[in-house]
Protein backbone atom coordinates (compact mmCIF):
# COMPACT_ATOMS: atom_id res chain seq x y z
CA UNK A 1 0.00 0.00 0.00
CA UNK A 2 1.30 3.38 -0.87
CA UNK A 3 1.10 6.19 1.78
CA UNK A 4 -2.04 8.05 1.52
CA UNK A 5 -2.85 11.37 2.75
CA UNK A 6 -3.86 9.86 5.94
CA UNK A 7 -0.96 8.90 6.55
CA UNK A 8 0.79 11.19 9.62
CA UNK A 9 4.38 11.57 7.51
CA UNK A 10 1.93 13.63 5.35
CA UNK A 11 -0.17 15.27 7.68
CA UNK A 12 2.43 16.61 9.99
CA UNK A 13 4.01 18.62 6.67
CA UNK A 14 3.33 21.99 7.28
CA UNK A 15 1.95 24.24 4.78
CA UNK A 16 3.37 28.14 4.41
CA UNK A 17 0.90 29.53 2.24
CA UNK A 18 3.13 31.14 -0.93
CA UNK A 19 0.22 34.05 -1.56
CA UNK A 20 0.95 32.39 -5.50
CA UNK A 21 -2.86 33.46 -7.22
CA UNK A 22 -5.43 31.17 -8.73
CA UNK A 23 -5.20 31.25 -12.18
CA UNK A 24 -7.69 29.94 -14.85
CA UNK A 25 -6.80 27.27 -17.02
CA UNK A 26 -9.44 28.42 -19.80
CA UNK A 27 -6.55 31.34 -20.66
CA UNK A 28 -3.59 29.40 -19.78
CA UNK A 29 -3.98 27.03 -23.31
CA UNK A 30 -4.65 24.09 -21.09
CA UNK A 31 -8.07 22.01 -21.69
CA UNK A 32 -10.57 22.38 -19.35
CA UNK A 33 -13.81 20.94 -18.72
CA UNK A 34 -15.92 24.67 -18.31
CA UNK A 35 -13.61 26.83 -16.04
CA UNK A 36 -10.62 25.28 -14.12
CA UNK A 37 -9.14 27.56 -11.37
CA UNK A 38 -5.26 26.22 -10.10
CA UNK A 39 -2.77 28.13 -8.55
CA UNK A 40 -0.21 29.56 -10.86
CA UNK A 41 2.29 27.45 -10.48
CA UNK A 42 0.64 24.48 -11.60
CA UNK A 43 -0.80 25.69 -14.25
CA UNK A 44 2.51 26.60 -16.01
CA UNK A 45 3.92 22.75 -15.25
CA UNK A 46 0.83 21.96 -17.42
CA UNK A 47 1.12 23.97 -19.92
CA UNK A 48 4.65 22.90 -20.00
CA UNK A 49 3.52 19.28 -19.61
CA UNK A 50 0.91 19.39 -22.49
CA UNK A 51 3.77 21.05 -24.71
CA UNK A 52 5.81 17.71 -24.27
CA UNK A 53 2.69 15.53 -25.73
CA UNK A 54 3.05 14.23 -29.07
CA UNK A 55 1.15 15.97 -31.66
CA UNK A 56 -2.42 15.10 -31.43
CA UNK A 57 -2.51 14.48 -27.67
CA UNK A 58 -3.67 16.89 -25.38
CA UNK A 59 -3.69 17.08 -21.85
CA UNK A 60 -7.49 17.44 -20.46
CA UNK A 61 -8.26 18.52 -17.27
CA UNK A 62 -11.47 17.77 -15.63
CA UNK A 63 -11.59 19.61 -12.22
CA UNK A 64 -9.29 21.36 -10.31
CA UNK A 65 -9.81 23.53 -7.19
CA UNK A 66 -12.68 22.16 -5.18
CA UNK A 67 -14.71 23.85 -2.80
CA UNK A 68 -14.25 22.92 0.64
CA UNK A 69 -18.11 22.32 0.79
CA UNK A 70 -17.38 19.80 -1.82
CA UNK A 71 -14.57 17.89 -0.52
CA UNK A 72 -16.11 17.51 2.92
CA UNK A 73 -19.33 16.20 1.31
CA UNK A 74 -17.51 13.49 -1.01
CA UNK A 75 -15.31 12.28 1.65
CA UNK A 76 -18.14 11.96 3.94
CA UNK A 77 -20.41 10.31 1.21
CA UNK A 78 -17.27 7.81 0.42
CA UNK A 79 -17.10 7.30 4.15
CA UNK A 80 -20.58 6.30 4.76
CA UNK A 81 -20.17 4.11 1.79
CA UNK A 82 -17.46 2.10 3.30
CA UNK A 83 -18.97 1.72 6.08
CA UNK A 84 -21.86 -0.24 4.23
CA UNK A 85 -19.64 -2.31 2.55
CA UNK A 86 -17.22 -2.64 6.04
CA UNK A 87 -20.12 -3.17 8.94
CA UNK A 88 -18.31 -2.50 12.54
CA UNK A 89 -15.25 -1.37 10.54
CA UNK A 90 -13.42 0.92 13.16
CA UNK A 91 -13.54 4.90 12.64
CA UNK A 92 -9.63 5.31 12.31
CA UNK A 93 -9.49 2.58 9.73
CA UNK A 94 -12.34 3.79 8.11
CA UNK A 95 -10.50 7.04 7.73
CA UNK A 96 -7.40 5.75 6.59
CA UNK A 97 -9.47 3.39 3.84
CA UNK A 98 -11.14 6.65 2.42
CA UNK A 99 -8.13 8.51 2.25
CA UNK A 100 -7.11 5.65 -0.95
CA UNK A 101 -9.33 7.89 -2.80
CA UNK A 102 -10.31 11.29 -1.41
CA UNK A 103 -8.29 12.84 0.80
CA UNK A 104 -9.04 14.23 4.24
CA UNK A 105 -10.42 18.05 4.39
CA UNK A 106 -7.53 18.63 6.30
CA UNK A 107 -4.36 18.23 3.89
CA UNK A 108 -6.78 17.90 0.34
CA UNK A 109 -5.03 19.11 -2.57
CA UNK A 110 -7.70 20.13 -4.61
CA UNK A 111 -9.34 23.01 -1.87
CA UNK A 112 -5.45 24.37 -2.14
CA UNK A 113 -5.36 24.56 -6.25
CA UNK A 114 -2.90 22.40 -5.65
CA UNK A 115 -4.06 19.57 -7.75
CA UNK A 116 -5.56 18.32 -10.63
CA UNK A 117 -7.59 15.52 -11.83
CA UNK A 118 -6.96 14.84 -15.48
CA UNK A 119 -6.59 12.62 -18.49
CA UNK A 120 -5.42 12.30 -22.32
CA UNK A 121 -7.42 13.45 -25.43
CA UNK A 122 -7.29 13.05 -29.04
CA UNK A 123 -8.95 14.32 -32.12
CA UNK A 124 -11.36 10.68 -31.37
CA UNK A 125 -11.99 11.42 -27.60
CA UNK A 126 -10.25 10.43 -24.19
CA UNK A 127 -7.71 7.98 -24.37
CA UNK A 128 -7.75 4.72 -22.64
CA UNK A 129 -6.70 4.71 -19.34
CA UNK A 130 -7.79 1.62 -17.59
CA UNK A 131 -10.71 3.41 -15.42
CA UNK A 132 -12.96 6.27 -15.80
CA UNK A 133 -12.04 9.19 -13.63
CA UNK A 134 -13.30 8.52 -10.21
CA UNK A 135 -13.88 5.14 -10.34
CA UNK A 136 -13.26 3.62 -6.66
CA UNK A 137 -11.09 0.83 -5.60
CA UNK A 138 -14.45 -1.16 -5.09
CA UNK A 139 -15.54 -0.32 -7.84
CA UNK A 140 -12.81 -0.57 -10.06
CA UNK A 141 -11.30 -3.69 -8.28
CA UNK A 142 -8.38 -1.81 -7.87
CA UNK A 143 -7.08 -0.74 -11.41
CA UNK A 144 -7.65 2.65 -11.01
CA UNK A 145 -4.02 2.38 -8.96
CA UNK A 146 -1.45 3.72 -11.04
CA UNK A 147 0.46 0.66 -10.88
CA UNK A 148 -2.74 -1.43 -11.10
CA UNK A 149 -1.70 -4.70 -13.15
CA UNK A 150 -5.80 -5.43 -14.19
CA UNK A 151 -5.65 -2.97 -17.05
CA UNK A 152 -5.05 -3.34 -20.83
CA UNK A 153 -1.50 -2.76 -22.38
CA UNK A 154 -3.30 0.05 -24.04
CA UNK A 155 -4.39 1.96 -20.85
CA UNK A 156 -0.26 0.95 -19.39
CA UNK A 157 1.11 2.54 -22.37
CA UNK A 158 -1.15 5.47 -21.94
CA UNK A 159 -0.77 5.74 -18.35
CA UNK A 160 3.02 5.76 -18.98
CA UNK A 161 3.26 8.54 -21.25
CA UNK A 162 0.63 10.54 -18.98
CA UNK A 163 3.43 10.18 -16.32
CA UNK A 164 6.06 11.03 -18.71
CA UNK A 165 5.13 14.70 -19.18
CA UNK A 166 3.81 14.90 -16.23
CA UNK A 167 6.49 14.37 -14.12
CA UNK A 168 9.07 15.99 -16.40
CA UNK A 169 7.09 19.35 -15.78
CA UNK A 170 7.40 18.89 -12.32
CA UNK A 171 3.98 17.03 -10.99
CA UNK A 172 3.70 14.13 -8.47
CA UNK A 173 0.31 11.42 -8.91
CA UNK A 174 -1.35 9.84 -5.87
CA UNK A 175 -1.13 6.42 -6.68
CA UNK A 176 -4.20 5.45 -6.19
CA UNK A 177 -5.72 6.97 -8.55
CA UNK A 178 -4.19 7.36 -11.76
CA UNK A 179 -5.69 11.01 -13.02
CA UNK A 180 -4.59 12.65 -9.71
CA UNK A 181 -1.70 14.93 -10.12
CA UNK A 182 -0.48 17.72 -7.99
CA UNK A 183 2.31 20.64 -7.39
CA UNK A 184 2.93 22.74 -4.23
CA UNK A 185 0.75 20.52 -1.68
CA UNK A 186 1.43 18.01 1.21
CA UNK A 187 1.95 14.90 -1.26
CA UNK A 188 4.45 17.21 -3.65
CA UNK A 189 6.57 18.51 -0.35
CA UNK A 190 7.01 14.87 0.86
CA UNK A 191 7.70 12.77 -2.41
CA UNK A 192 9.98 15.65 -3.20
CA UNK A 193 11.30 15.74 0.34
CA UNK A 194 10.24 19.40 0.42
CA UNK A 195 10.40 21.08 4.36
CA UNK A 196 6.48 22.49 3.82
CA UNK A 197 3.87 22.81 1.24
CA UNK A 198 3.55 26.01 -0.55
CA UNK A 199 0.30 25.83 -0.91
CA UNK A 200 -2.80 25.75 1.73
CA UNK A 201 -6.69 26.44 1.51
CA UNK A 202 -8.12 29.54 -0.91
CA UNK A 203 -11.33 30.61 -1.99
CA UNK A 204 -12.53 30.57 -5.48
CA UNK A 205 -12.63 34.10 -7.28
CA UNK A 206 -15.73 35.78 -7.73
CA UNK A 207 -15.16 37.03 -11.40
CA UNK A 208 -18.31 38.98 -12.90
CA UNK A 209 -19.40 37.53 -16.25
CA UNK A 210 -17.25 34.37 -15.76
CA UNK A 211 -18.72 31.24 -15.46
CA UNK A 212 -17.79 29.12 -12.19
Amino acid sequence: MPVLLSDDRITRIPAIESGEPLVDLYGRGVLARDRQFVREGLADRLAIADSFLPTGVRLYVVEGLRDLAVQRRIYDDYRAELAELNPGIPDDEAHVLASRFVSPVGVAPHVAGAAVDLTLIGEHGPFDLGTPIDATPEQSNGACFFDAANISREARTNRALLADVLTAAGLVNYPTEWWHWSFGDRYWAFTEQQSHAIYGPVERPVLSGVPR
